[in-house]
């Protein structure tokens, strides 16, 4: 699939726009793709024009809702398929994306794509070949190639997750020039699909699950024996678990995950809000 183009809007952008009309301004400058980059759109009294095409100014928009031109309107980025799916402006430009309104991604303290930069670091991705189990948005991925990974293969289940990369600014397009032909993004289930990768072919691994009660077999013990199979000895994973539960009952899924990985064959340890495992 290939990746959108068009103006990205939200609320905010479209407030600036009008007031920019509205005060006889002929051009407005800011930025029509989430913060990536800033660019001039022309202003007239019923459209505004961008890189040569011309769009209507939309009725009011929503918060919290980013929209994209679809040929006809802009529309929101969202998709309802058994569950809502959606695309959410954060205040850091790359934004995050909700599953029947649960936040996906961290965006509390700092950037969700920052967070997933340190998330990486973790794992050393320079020069590697790397595995990225649940590839969401494709942050973990971005980073890695930006840290100079030499192969990345990472694997997302969810078809509208998918689409959602498609219209994300911050989302690598595998057939980009940036991304080197070095990703190689497959929709797929990983617990499956792991299973057609050779031992001790992965210098590193990514685990960025949906939580528990969501997809319980992406922390099972079946699961980590394959993470660890695949992971050549001394191959670093980072595992994303957050502190589900933890206020609320006794469970500790982080120390649970931790205990699994290393009956898996991994040396684990908690790091940042999740778990730091080395392949022994």
């Amino acid at each position: 699939m290939s990746h959108y183009s068009g103006p990205l809007l939200t609320r905010s952008i479209v407030d600036a726009l009008l007031a920019a009309r509205d005060s006889d301004a002929k051009e407005w400058t800011g930025s029509l793709d989430l913060g990536r980059t800033d660019s001039r759109a022309l202003l007239q009294a019923d459209v505004w024009q961008w890189k040569e095409q011309r769009y209507p100014y939309p009725p009011k928009l929503k918060d919290r809702t980013i929209y994209y031109w679809d040929g006809d309107e802009f529309a929101p980025v969202s998709r309802f398929s058994g569950s809502l799916i959606k695309l959410v402006p954060t205040e850091w430009g790359a934004p995050t994306f909700e599953i029947d309104g649960i936040k996906m991604l961290p965006t509390a303290k700092e950037s969700p794509f920052g967070d997933a930069r340190r998330k990486v670091a973790l794992v050393e991705p320079n020069g590697k070949v790397l595995l990225d189990t649940c590839g969401g948005l494709g942050y973990f991925a971005a980073c890695c190639l930006e840290a100079g990974v030499a192969h990345i293969h990472s694997f997302e289940k969810n078809p509208d997750v998918l689409w959602l990369r498609t219209l994300n600014p911050w989302s690598p397009d595998p057939d980009a020039p940036t991304s080197g032909g070095r990703l190689h993004l497959t929709h797929a289930d990983v617990t499956q699909a792991i299973t057609q990768i050779a031992d001790a072919s992965v210098d590193a691994l990514l685990h960025d699950p949906p939580r528990f009660g969501i997809a319980g077999e992406l922390y099972s013990q079946a699961f980590y024996d394959q993470l660890a199979r695949v992971c050549r000895r001394g191959g670093r994973l980072f595992h994303y678990t957050g502190s589900p539960n933890k206020l609320t009952t006794d469970r500790d899924v982080p120390r649970e995950v931790a205990k699994r990985l290393e009956k898996a064959g991994f040396k684990a340890q908690l790091a940042l809000d999740g778990v730091l495992a080395i392949r022994r």
